[in-house]
């Protein structure tokens, strides 16, 4: 093996390099011996860096006349001293340690001491001069280290102990006054006496100041009365909105809309009065900068929304806008009364005067899913309902609200007789791959409607024990009736107008009254007129025995309308 030889230069540099790797590692060895640190080569002190602000601070201190800080006569009745900061005017980098003690501590009224930081050359706002800390007093000691929430300038800060014999009641321990040199706003969270007593914890966000766009997550927990709910005002510029939220375990947690435009919002936690019904009292409150420009209108909730555990993720306010249709999603508390029987949630749209009414299946307790904005363009108003759960036999379904917001279509088409609704599943594959089968070949809108309107009535059975029973439920439709072949109007129905529109005929849902019974049937557009049919007295008739008797007619594909009104009487269309 060829080892080769190094210049002289470079032997010498080896030489150096050598004795000074030894030389490090004796310094490191007699510094495990004798238990001595090292100093960086690279530093000339043993200090940690100190930030620009800590010298800013440190250089104003020491050009200032620094005076000892004087005590306040309540101190030497109970005892007090302030041990931390030692002057009644000083500079600082945002933070300053504030500890202290009291000998007569025993007979304080509270076991807090608190502390008031005043912003004195600051904005005029009462919620943004002022912050309040409560620090534990123990063994009549305390040690609290505030922060300078509003960045750069002049604060004051009064130390208070508590009365003796009052409660809630506390007397001036010192008063001083701190330069923040350090520009940049930094907030705790605001915890009053209450909050604190009853353990409010905020875990996120982490901070008393934070930013967020459009919305943020607030989580938290109760320590006392964790089964207790929780409620949560918004505030800005003289704007509200407060909601209730549910605890669980002692924990809450939501998504907190951030609704009036951007700036800052102000959000508080209050809790249940121990001694008053349905009072609240302020527990922890922090500050949330909100970047985006754009301002919604707060969803309104109702009693349902809490009882029944439902939850909503989107939307998280009122004035969003979509295009022809919009997304809800969500979930129901599987400890929620009726949680497990609740397998839609039913969705109704105003505008106009115009009314629809969408049904949102939920599955596992979660809900996910659009709604159309079938009337055209401009705003909806929006209600979301549960079912009453009952065993009842019934021609009506019922349901309860649980919170309404609006909304703006964007789309300028009005497609309220082409698009899907309760019950009317014109999207369905297997509808329109069935409506092209029927109508292929035919010319027209009118052969087209009248092929539909014979399959339908003489391939769906007439039900008169549903009829009579009123056993009418949620998930009847479109798909249910061609699955099953049998129903009643409705379902007729529902089955003759999917079809229709699957292929882009409009067409819509009659309500009304036939021989004294409550009926549907359809109305379809042909050749720009509206054409009356109804498959279902199109499809036989029920005999003296209450039997249905297969008897196919066109009779009713577009009757006579002086013939038909004989024995119907139109009330409405359902969307």
């Amino acid at each position: 093996m060829d080892l080769g030889f190094l210049p002289m230069g470079e032997l010498m540099d080896l030489e150096k390099r050598t004795r000074m790797i030894v030389a490090v590692a004796l310094a490191v060895l007699m510094a495990l011996i004798t238990g001595c640190g090292l100093l960086s080569p690279f530093q000339t002190d043993a200090k940690p860096k100190m930030s620009k602000w800590d010298r800013m601070a440190r250089e104003k201190n020491e050009s200032m006349d620094l005076k000892k800080l004087k005590l306040e006569p309540y101190a030497e009745k109970v005892g007090g001293e302030l041990t931390s900061p030692e002057y009644e005017k000083f500079a600082s980098n945002t933070r300053v340690r504030v500890a202290g003690s009291a000998e007569d501590y025993r007979d304080f009224r509270a076991k807090v001491a608190w502390i008031e930081v005043e912003k004195i050359d600051g904005p005029d706002s009462s919620d943004e001069d002022r912050f309040s800390y409560y620090a534990p007093l123990k063994q009549g000691k305390f040690d609290q280290t505030i922060r300078l929430f509003a960045g750069k300038g002049e604060y004051r800060v009064t130390v208070r102990l508590p009365s003796t014999k009052e409660k809630d009641r506390f007397y001036d321990l010192a008063q001083f006054e701190v330069t923040n040199v350090n520009p940049n706003w930094k907030r705790d969270i605001s915890r009053t006496r209450i909050g604190r007593e009853m353990d409010v914890k905020i875990s996120r966000p982490v901070s008393g100041l934070t930013e967020a766009k459009g919305a943020f997550q607030l989580k938290g927990s109760l320590g006392k009365q964790p089964n207790h709910k929780v409620m949560i005002r918004l505030e800005k510029d003289g704007e509200q909105w407060e909601h209730l939220i549910s605890t669980k375990n002692g924990r809450f947690s939501a998504q907190i809309p951030l609704f009036y435009g951007k700036g800052i919002h102000k959000l508080t936690v209050l809790v249940p009065d121990t001694d008053r019904e349905n009072y609240f009292n302020e527990a922890a409150s922090l500050w949330v900068k909100n970047r985006s420009e754009e301002k919604r209108n707060p969803i309104e909730y109702f009693k349902h929304y809490e009882k029944r555990g439902v939850k909503l993720e989107q939307p998280l306010s009122g004035g969003g806008s979509g295009n022809m249709k919009y997304r809800i999603k969500g979930r129901i508390d599987p400890d929620a009364p009726f949680a497990e029987e609740t397998e839609n949630l039913i969705v109704q749209t105003k505008k106009d005067g115009e009314e629809a009414t969408y049904f949102i299946p939920v599955e596992n307790y979660r809900f996910d899913d659009t709604f159309w904005l079938r009337f055209g363009p401009g705003e909806y108003e929006v209600t979301v309902n549960v079912p009453e759960i009952t065993d009842e036999r019934r021609d009506y379904f019922r349901f309860f609200g649980v919170a309404r917001f609006t909304v703006r279509n964007t789309a300028e088409k009005d497609l309220r007789n082409l698009l899907p609704s309760r019950g009317i599943q014109s999207d369905s594959d297997q509808i329109e791959k069935l409506a092209r089968k029927l109508t292929r070949g035919k010319e027209g809108e009118r052969e087209k409607a009248l092929a539909i309107y014979q399959y339908v009535a003489k391939n769906v059975r007439y039900d008169v024990q549903k009829f009579k029973n009123d056993t009418f439920e949620y998930d009847d439709s479109a798909l249910k009736t061609l699955r099953e072949k049998e129903g009643v109007c409705q379902d007729y129905s529902f089955l003759t107008i999917a079809l229709l529109r699957s292929i882009g005929i409009e067409t819509r849902f009659v309500e009304g009254y036939a021989d004294g019974n409550r009926h549907a049937w359809v109305e379809v557009k042909v050749g720009g007129q509206w054409l009356t049919m109804d498959p279902t007295w199109g499809a036989g008739y029920i005999d003296e025995n209450d039997r249905f008797i297969r008897k196919y007619s066109t009779k009713y594909f577009d009757p006579d309308p002086a013939e038909f009104q004989k024995t119907h009487r139109r009330t409405g269309v359902m969307y």
